[in-house]
């Protein structure tokens, strides 16, 4: 286990950006607007560059039928099932809207079903958007098409359906399996169940399995987590997420059921990470990065090792750059150099739809300087590593005399042994892993103006 010093813990137990985009959300402006994203789907259909752009789907579904305390989720919390109708309809218009600017048929690769619970959608909801989806796009073989899994709402035969439907990857959400940790996150789901799903998705042929854990919630303990590795581990999913809990409650109404005085504080937590490392690849797992461990043949190992990894809002992902259209209340797309957001309300988003206008409330034309450091904040993210003569040939720049003020400051983390410094570029520790949110944080242009990061997750 990696010796973290109580200075380090100290000095980064601050909040910080995850990094799934840069510019991140929050910079997302309102001037941005319908025009603004119309102007880049059109670019992305006349453009022969753009054309050859591999796509993503993103569709956000939002309800739940209960609530887990430590969501940072867009969700809606109903036992009426019959709201998903209405908005199946609604998605079905906003496509429409969609294929009007960009055309029918454009190649999709990529497929996420989000939320919320994607599987609160009856079988025939699921079958009547995957047909919506096939009627507008044309989804390539061999593609990657997942969804995120609530083990609490789908059986074997329900599994079977997602088969059929063209899912090749699921995403169980797990969080923790000890029982004290469930109940305090109002979240129970025995063991044995997600056994019994993985077991059954393996035997369904589906290509990969990923477990969601968190780090940090109420009741955990170091020695309590190492359980929870040790299930894991036997459960051998082909990927893990481990996530660290954010708790902002003063943002997410959910997070103001979980007592405070139940969390574990930083070292605990940096405990629990340095463990989770050293668990899983103990058990035969490749580190992908921050939050993503995978088993060494699994599509999201080989983009590691083969340099083609890239971070976007889902996490780590095995296209190097796509475009990424996002459908439903509060979706987040990037088209070109821009990215886009519907609306957050159910009311919002139906209403823009019902004026025939795309549901987009905000987003952001990037910059050229926001390209540059975007290209070093996801080499940091995604490979531990800036090499300056890629870098200065592909942006044009003279990279330690565009970035003086951020090289001081990565001097300071060389000598903190969270980075290296050579002639060649950027390497992050072994040690380094552990904060690279930090050490990305460095190129963050915005966040280094304003210092203002109440609104983050903290790093620890």
């Amino acid at each position: 286990m990696t010796v973290v010093t109580p200075d380090l813990l100290r000095r980064f137990d601050v909040p910080g950006p995850r990094y799934t985009s840069y510019p991140t959300a929050d910079r997302f402006v309102e001037a941005f607007g319908q025009e603004d994203y119309i102007l880049a789907l059109q670019q992305r259909k006349l453009g022969t560059a753009a054309k050859a752009l591999p796509l993503s789907l993103y569709v956000h579904i939002p309800f739940c039928e209960s609530l887990c305390y430590y969501c940072a989720c867009n969700k809606i919390i109903t036992k009426h099932h019959e709201r998903a109708d209405v908005y199946l309809r609604y998605l079905s218009r906003e496509i429409d809207l969609h294929t009007a600017h960009c055309g029918q048929g454009q190649v999709v690769s990529q497929l996420h079903l989000g939320g919320g619970t994607p599987t609160f959608l009856s079988d025939d909801g699921l079958r009547e958007l995957m047909a919506m989806l096939q009627r507008s796009f044309s989804l390539a073989p061999g593609g990657e098409y997942s969804i995120e899994v609530d083990p609490r709402t789908v059986t074997v035969e329900r599994l079977a359906v997602l088969a059929e439907l063209g899912f090749n990857r699921l995403s169980f959400g797990v969080q923790d399996f000890d029982p004290e940790v469930q109940k305090a996150v109002h979240r129970i789901q025995p063991a044995q169940q997600v056994f019994d799903l993985v077991a059954s998705a393996r035997s369904l042929g589906f290509d990969s399995v990923n477990v969601d854990l968190i780090y940090g919630l109420p009741r955990q303990t170091p020695e309590s987590f190492d359980r929870t590795l040790a299930q894991v581990a036997q459960l051998r999913p082909d990927r893990i997420a481990l996530y660290a809990y954010a708790h902002l409650p003063e943002r997410f109404k959910p997070q103001r059921r979980i007592v405070p005085a139940e969390l574990p504080g930083a070292s605990a937590k940096v405990a629990m990470l340095a463990r989770s490392l050293d668990a899983f690849m103990e058990a035969g797992y490749v580190y992908v990065g921050m939050d993503h461990f995978a088993l060494p043949n699994d599509a999201l190992a080989v983009a590691k090792r083969q340099g083609r990894l890239h971070r976007n809002f889902q996490g780590y992902s095995t296209q190097p750059d796509c475009d990424l259209i996002g459908l439903g209340v509060s979706a987040i797309g990037r088209v070109g150099a821009t990215y886009s957001q519907n609306a957050k309300t159910l009311d919002e988003y139906y209403d823009f739809i019902d004026q025939g206008r795309l549901p987009v409330v905000r987003g952001l034309a990037l910059t050229r300087d926001d390209l540059v450091r975007r290209a070093v904040i996801m080499a940091l993210m995604c490979q531990g590593e800036v090499l300056f003569e890629p870098m200065e040939q592909a942006w044009l720049i003279d990279f330690r005399r565009y970035f003086e003020p951020e090289m001081e400051l990565l001097r300071e983390m060389a000598d903190q042994g969270l980075v290296r410094l050579s002639d060649e570029g950027i390497t992050v520790t072994s040690m380094g892993w552990f904060f690279v949110r930090g050490v990305a944080m460095v190129f963050d242009r915005y966040l280094q103006a304003d210092r203002n990061r109440a609104r983050f997750s903290r790093i620890i």
